[in-house]
């Protein structure tokens, strides 16, 4: 059996930081200046977090990251 575990990674313009949780991976929040340094540090807190939370180590899981960024101001006019 394979799980697919889902993250959702939203950016933050007050922070200027992408920061990424997951209901399906209990504990996980991350944040990084890019999604390219983002993804390197769910490569490595996922599968710990995963092993923390009793999912063994053989069994196969996949994750996938939906990265939202929504931009919004006021125009004076």
């Amino acid at each position: 059996m394979q799980d697919v575990f889902e993250v959702l990674a939203r950016w933050d313009s007050e922070a200027g930081v992408w920061v990424a949780e997951s209901e399906d991976i209990p504990g996980l929040v991350a944040e990084a200046d890019s999604p390219n340094n983002l993804a390197r540090k769910l490569r490595i807190l996922i599968p710990e977090l995963l092993e923390l939370n009793g999912v063994p180590a053989d069994r196969t899981a996949k994750y996938h990251v939906r990265y939202e960024h929504e931009e919004s101001d006021v125009l004076a006019s």
